[in-house]
């Protein structure tokens, strides 16, 4: 598998994750005939905060792995960052699914997802620079 096929695989993975838990949002709308808004209550906002907060990780990373695979970083590199980030996001979304308040797989999902930003930032610059 090519750098760029391994891409290919962990947006994939990321993207059906963010869907399950979109549509988890759209469940928990009709369950509570709020359309707009979070409604009264925490459960909705809890399935908010969760799709949201992977929509606001997940895109970026992804692109950091576009970009380094572009830049011909080994796919190997590309699987270990890219699993890492999945196992994250995944872990982060049933952290937070099963206990509102910090958990281990809430707190082990954030954890990766900011070890996955650090190399990949750090990652990028170095390669671009050298």
């Amino acid at each position: 598998m090519s750098a760029i096929d391994a891409v290919a695989l962990y947006t994939g993975l990321n993207l059906l994750i963010l869907l399950v838990l979109g549509a988890r949002v759209s469940m928990g709308r009709r369950k509570h005939k709020v359309s707009l808004g979070e409604g009264e209550g925490g459960d909705l906002l809890r399935l908010i905060r969760i799709h949201a907060n992977g929509a606001e990780w997940a895109p970026g990373a992804l692109v950091g792995l576009l970009v380094l695979a572009m830049m011909n970083a080994p796919a190997l590199t590309i699987h270990a960052l890219g699993a890492t980030l999945t196992v994250g996001r995944f872990a982060h979304a049933y952290g937070l699914s099963t206990d509102p308040g910090p958990s281990p797989a809430r707190i082990l999902g954030s954890s990766l997802t900011l070890l996955v930003y650090l190399l990949l930032g750090a990652g990028l610059v170095v390669h671009a620079i050298l």
